[in-house]
Order: C-alpha cells, then sequence, then structure tokens
C-alpha cells in the first residue's frame, strides 16, 4: 500500500514538473526578456525531443518501383520536400565561404511559434556553438533577423518581420545621389513588405534601389543585403519619407539560416 501510494507520488511531482517546464516555455515566447536558468534548461530538452521525434523524418529515402499506394504518394511529397531543404542548405553553406570576416554558424529551424509566426522562431544552436544576443542572422537571400536569446544548445532569433515597436533596425539605402538611412521597423502581412521610416525626403529614392544593413549602432554588421525598395511615399507631416522594401526571402519557409559571429 505505502510502495503504491510513493510511486503516484513520483508521477505526480514529475507531472508537475513537466507542466511548469511548458509555462515557463510559454513565457518565454511572449516575454521580451533573456531566459532565465529553468527555461534555459527546459528549452534545452525540449530541443532534444524535437530532435529524437523528427529524426526518422529527416533521412532522404528514394522511391522504388511504381506503388502508387496512399503511403508512396505520402512519401514521395516528403521526399521532395526534404530535397528542397537539401539544396537550400548547400546554397546556405555556399553562402558561408563568403563570408570572410566572421565566423559564420550554420544552423537549423527547430520550432516556430504559430501565434507568433512572423516573430521568431528557434534554432538549434547556442552558447555551445559560441552564439550571443544581438548577432545577425542571414539567409542565402539575406538578413533576417538578430539573436534575441541564447540557450546552451538553441537560441531563439527575432525576425525583422516582428510586430515589435521597440524591435528596430538601422539600414542604408543605396541611391544614385548616395547613401541615405532609415529605420527599419513594421511589416505588412498581406503585401508582404517591409517598412522603413525617418527616410531623408531630400534623397531621390527611386524603385529597385538597394537596402543594406549600416551597421549604426554596432548592432548588426553594416552592408549585409535586406532588400530592395518597393513604393516610397511621404509621411503625415510630409517632414520624411516612407519606404517600403520586398525581399526575396519567402518568411513562411525558412530551414537553415548562418548566424554571424566577429572572429576572435
Amino acid at each position: 500500500m505505502y510502495k503504491k501510494k510513493k510511486n503516484k507520488n513520483k508521477i505526480l511531482i514529475i507531472f508537475i514538473s513537466v507542466i511548469a517546464i511548458f509555462i515557463l516555455l510559454f513565457l518565454s515566447f511572449t516575454l521580451d526578456r533573456d531566459y532565465t536558468l529553468l527555461e534555459s534548461i527546459g528549452k534545452d530538452i525540449v530541443m532534444v525531443f524535437n530532435k529524437v521525434i523528427m529524426y526518422p523524418f529527416t533521412a532522404l529515402n528514394k522511391s522504388k518501383g511504381e506503388d502508387m499506394s496512399k503511403s508512396y504518394i505520402i512519401q514521395k511529397n516528403v521526399n521532395s520536400s526534404l530535397e528542397k531543404e537539401i539544396q537550400e542548405l548547400k546554397e546556405t553553406l555556399e553562402l558561408k565561404k563568403t563570408l570572410t570576416e566572421y565566423d559564420a554558424v550554420v544552423a537549423t529551424v527547430l520550432s516556430r511559434n504559430k501565434s507568433y509566426w512572423f516573430n521568431t522562431l528557434t534554432i538549434d544552436k547556442g552558447k555551445k556553438s559560441g552564439i550571443a544576443t544581438d548577432m545577425a542572422v542571414i539567409t542565402k537571400d539575406g538578413f533576417v533577423g538578430k539573436i534575441s536569446k541564447v540557450s546552451a544548445n538553441s537560441s531563439e532569433i527575432k525576425l525583422i518581420t516582428a510586430d515589435d515597436i521597440n524591435y528596430k533596425v538601422s539600414v542604408s539605402i543605396t541611391t544614385e545621389s548616395g547613401d541615405t538611412n532609415g529605420i527599419l521597423n513594421g511589416y505588412d502581412k498581406k503585401s508582404g513588405l517591409l517598412m522603413i521610416n525617418g527616410v531623408n525626403k531630400t534623397f531621390n529614392i527611386k524603385e529597385n534601389d538597394k537596402v543594406l544593413t549600416s551597421g549604426l549602432g554596432g548592432k548588426e554588421p553594416r552592408g549585409i543585403y535586406i532588400g530592395t525598395v518597393k513604393k516610397i511615399k511621404s509621411d503625415k507631416y510630409n517632414l520624411s519619407k516612407i519606404v517600403y522594401l520586398e525581399t526575396s526571402q519567402d518568411f513562411n519557409n525558412i530551414h537553415y539560416l548562418t548566424v554571424l559571429k566577429e572572429k576572435s
């Protein structure tokens, strides 16, 4: 009788512990602050589970014969998706070769919160790989965000599409009359365009002008490609211009990323 009661208590303690970890993880997604030690451990535990669960689906299997059964069709679709991801990884690794000023760490996306799909995502690299907050994150299509939180084996990235008025990136617009700066802050989900505020109205900005990171403030490297100008309008006081930026990145489908570390 005593043994049964003891076992029930153990199960209850384990259950409460698991619930507590998931509550802390939920709070870590919704609060803009660094991880606590317990949250960091919880994130790493979840990362390990993700890897174990997803491992069978990451092996690329070649289709055999002409079996058109339901299971075959599903497997063929999975293989097609994996082939695209492998190609994306190859392109990312090729990009890594060109980043001579930085140690580039290629990472895999582990998860995204459906409620904050365009705000953050989690990758499988953390402090053990030398990752730290504010490091720039890119894909083959350019700058996509910065590291916002770090645990031992995983990190959270805040995307440039994040709905956060406090999250700003200083950018430079290359025009025929020289470079002018602005602040990247704002994303229109319907049009897929990013917004640049505070742009000097005297500059003749045209469609297709290139937009790069400016490096001002020292939080991201200078000269990383972001996208091109799509349209321009004046602000409501006619004191500056608002520039709408188009990127080549599909923010709905990001699988591999490169984190830029300054060489020591």
